[in-house]
């Protein structure tokens, strides 16, 4: 068989935001199928069944028949390559452990020219997986051997090094389904759930209201306990060593046995238990002291390790410990028992693992070795037992049986140290039972890993994540937690004027505003950069400003072609004019009815409790009311406009009809249904020094005002004071 030419990548953009494919990011990216345009999948000997062979889930895709093994029909049927090299790609996402779950294909105008999008949330991982579906795919078509574990280690790389980890990514999972918008913040961990003044940012399992001061206090684990103590706390005995000998000393005069730990380590790093000879100790203290600031020898506490999760004022996760052994059949060394037991599916060295791999050269494993009097190359004696591992191992959910003065301990201390959000270490004999007699806290953790709660070797998961974003957003906000309000602005005439006007407005409404429009920024009317920010840096920027309570963000049909929108949803979605596609040539945009398809995005992403603003006196743009989500209003300079009429005598809607703003004869009206208000003549609403605005932009940014509810009264007075100098 002839080899085919490779599908030629012409052009791959990342959209952030919603777009004209969807509301979530994706990976558009323009192919050219060359000669394969002629050879749809049943065209070409044995590839179907390469593909079903190498990624035997296709079967799952549904594609557009709706059924499971719909792509399997297509693929029988005859697809384009495009459509075949999507579904490859999302395939191997889910093998890599990220549901992709949507794409699309769709022909331009240019012969054997397809755009083809998938969603992935990022762009480093979605380049990889295009990659490596475009090499698979041509290598089914041209009968080629392909190895696809190599391509789905490369993708599973580049999801551990781009994705959040698993603490961080359950607060935003937690978060979105709550419909609170998220922005990541940089490369790691750091994010921002909210927009504006109505924000809050979490680092892992600690937020912005976690005092640095507590946290300080939590990572000194002597004062921690000393604190606890005053305050009667049961913790144990212990004392900071600054050498071996000191350590030993210090053991004696506590009694035995002892654990020897870092002050101010993590994770169970360098932590050893149940000593009490003099060559351990002095050995613990050499595994402690690379692990923190200094070396603390306390009483050892008998007992089951716990870590109960604290967040405001209640325990919302508890787990308990295990000790690690293997047990010898007379045949196998160690290393080779060893070996076997990290072959249990929860364990491996990524995040996402719920245990650890046991590495027999790890300082505290050799330790207990050494006590034991065992090397990795030992055989083990039928039916004797190996204890590798005392602590670290708390993964087994016990939330039920948490006695409710224990919990009230583990509050109490989170209280004493400032944590909102805090990981408790505790000694307990039996967590059903009172705390007193039977059992300590040893530390306070800030910032703690959450994914033992989330995926526990026995007993149920908790929803951690909601727990701590309803600790950030309380419930009694409502649907709009997390949010400011957000007015998007789409189309080409005078919108800059438009958005500056709504800003000035909002501020006199007592909303600190800051505006992003293709004359710049402006925050509280004060320009505070001169360059073009009518784009998805400029929104970014303005959204993720503390200080906003209110955001005005111009945006154009290139930037959402390019780009997508920055923000997920707006309170109120304005479209002026639908011109400009003979500037779009490049994006396949030849002819004016195209431009629906992108001006809609505005619209789409209104919110229910929000309201889309749109020129009436367009057609084409009026007729984007049946797409809001929300209320509709309509803004006209003709009073006898006939889709304001229908609009306004619509009762199904809008209770009492819907809303418009129009022109009767010198007078802007306000009109809900049948009743009118006249907000002033079109002479009295001019700016200051009787400077008078284009009359359709005018009127789309009091539509816009009066959507979010700001009176016809500060409108009025707002258009008279509002200095524009463009």
């Amino acid at each position: 068989m002839a080899k085919f030419n490779t599908i030629q990548l012409l052009r791959t953009t990342f959209l952030r935001g919603p777009s004209v494919w969807t509301y979530r990011p994706v990976l558009e990216v323009w192919l050219d199928l060359g000669e394969l345009e002629d050879y749809p999948s049943n065209k070409i000997p044995g590839l179907n069944e390469r593909l079903t062979t190498w990624l035997p889930d296709l079967i799952e895709h549904t594609c557009g028949v709706g059924e499971r093994g719909g792509f399997i029909q297509r693929l029988e049927g005859g697809t384009w390559m495009g459509h075949v090299m999507e579904h490859v790609i999302i395939e191997l996402l889910n093998l890599a452990g990220m549901p992709a779950e949507f794409g699309q294909t769709r022909e331009i105008s240019k012969r054997g020219v397809y755009r083809m999008v998938f969603r992935c949330p990022e762009e480093a991982v979605a380049r990889v997986a295009l990659e490596h579906g475009h090499q698979l795919l041509m290598a089914a078509i041209n009968d080629e051997p392909y190895d696809i574990k190599p391509a789905v280690h490369a993708i599973k790389t580049a999801i551990n090094d781009r994705y959040l980890g698993p603490s961080t990514g359950c607060i935003v999972d937690a978060a979105s389904e709550r419909r609170i918008p998220h922005i990541r913040l940089n490369d790691g961990n750091l994010v921002q759930l909210g927009y504006g003044a109505a924000q809050r940012r979490i680092w892992t399992a600690e937020s912005d209201q976690t005092s640095a001061i507590a946290e300080g206090i939590a990572q000194d684990k002597d004062f921690t306990k000393r604190l606890l103590t005053a305050c009667g706390v049961p913790v144990p005995e212990g004392q900071i060593v600054a050498s071996p000998e000191e350590a030993w000393e210090v053991a004696q005069e506590i009694g035995f046995p002892v654990t020897v730990k870092p002050s101010d380590g993590n994770h169970a790093r360098g932590v050893t238990l149940e000593l009490s000879k003099e060559a351990d100790i002095k050995a613990a203290f050499a595994l402690a002291l690379p692990e923190g600031s200094d070396v603390i020898v306390e009483k050892f506490i008998d007992g089951v390790e716990h870590r109960l999760l604290v967040v405001g004022d209640k325990v919302v996760a508890a787990t308990k410990g295990e000790t690690v052994s293997v047990y010898g059949n007379g045949k196998a060394t160690l290393r080779e028992l060893v070996a076997v037991l990290n072959e249990d599916p929860r364990r491996g060295p990524e995040q996402e693992y719920p245990l650890d791999w046991i590495k027999l050269d790890a300082g505290a494993v050799k330790l207990e070795l050494n006590r034991q009097h065992v090397t990795p190359d030992s055989v083990i004696a039928q039916g004797q037992s190996v204890l590798l591992q005392r602590n670290g191992n708390m993964a087994i959910d016990c939330l039920d049986d948490v006695h409710p003065d224990v919990a009230y301990y583990a509050v109490l201390a989170a209280k004493i140290v400032g944590l909102d959000i805090a990981g408790m270490d505790m000694i307990l004999k039996d967590v059903s039972q009172p705390m007193q007699g039977q059992g300590a806290i040893l530390e306070v953790n800030a910032g703690p890993g959450l994914l033992m709660h989330l995926k526990p070797t026995s007993g149920a998961p908790r929803p951690v994540g909601m727990a701590i974003a309803d600790h950030l957003f309380p419930r009694e906000d409502g649907a709009g937690a997390g949010r400011i309000p957000v007015v998007g602005i789409v189309g080409t005439q005078n919108n800059a004027f438009i958005a500056r006007l709504v800003g000035w407005l909002l501020q006199l409404s007592g909303k600190l505003t800051g505006v992003a429009s293709d004359e710049g920024m402006f925050l509280s009317n004060r320009q505070t950069q001169k360059t073009n920010t009518a784009n998805w840096a400029g929104a970014h920027r303005l959204l993720t400003n503390r200080l906003a309570q209110a955001a005005v963000i111009q945006t154009t049909s290139r930037s959402i072609l390019e780009e997508g929108l920055a923000y997920d949803r707006c309170l109120v979605g304005v479209v002026t004019d639908m011109q400009g596609f003979e500037s779009l040539p490049d994006h396949d945009v030849l002819e004016a009815g195209q431009m629906r398809r992108v001006m809609r995005t505005q619209i789409d992403v209104v919110l229910d409790e929000g309201a889309g603003v749109l020129n009436a006196d367009l057609p084409e743009v009026a007729d984007l009311a049946e797409l809001c989500d929300g209320e509709v209003v309509l803004y006209t300079t003709q009073a006898e406009n006939e889709a304001v009429a229908a609009h306004r005598a619509n009762t199904e809607a809008q209770h009492e009809g819907g809303r418009a703003v129009l022109i009767k004869g010198n007078n802007v009206v306000l009109a809900t249904g049948a009743q009118e208000r006249v907000l002033g003549t079109l002479d009295a609403l001019s700016l200051p020094g009787g400077k008078k605005p284009d009359t359709s932009a005018l009127l789309a940014a009091i539509a816009t005002a009066w959507a979010l509810d700001i009176t016809p009264d500060l409108i009025g007075a707002g258009i008279k004071t509002f200095e524009y100098n463009a």
